[in-house]
């Protein structure tokens, strides 16, 4: 991993804090869906910001 600044750890936290809000989010619209179509959709929204948290943190190791 390159050393990163100060003002790029602090950017790339942030960024980790809102995908892992979004993840929540649409677990949270998709459990609150009678909508199976709506639920699916929300369901790969989620698992996709899953995704780039896991991306994201992978940069910190």
């Amino acid at each position: 991993m390159a050393n990163l600044s100060e003002k790029e750890l602090s950017a790339l936290n942030d960024t980790l804090s809102e995908e892992s809000l979004l993840v929540k989010k649409y677990k949270m619209l998709a459990q609150q869906t009678d909508d199976v179509e709506i639920m699916n959709k929300f369901e790969e929204i989620s698992r996709r910001h899953q995704r780039h948290y896991n991306e994201l943190f992978e940069l910190l190791n």
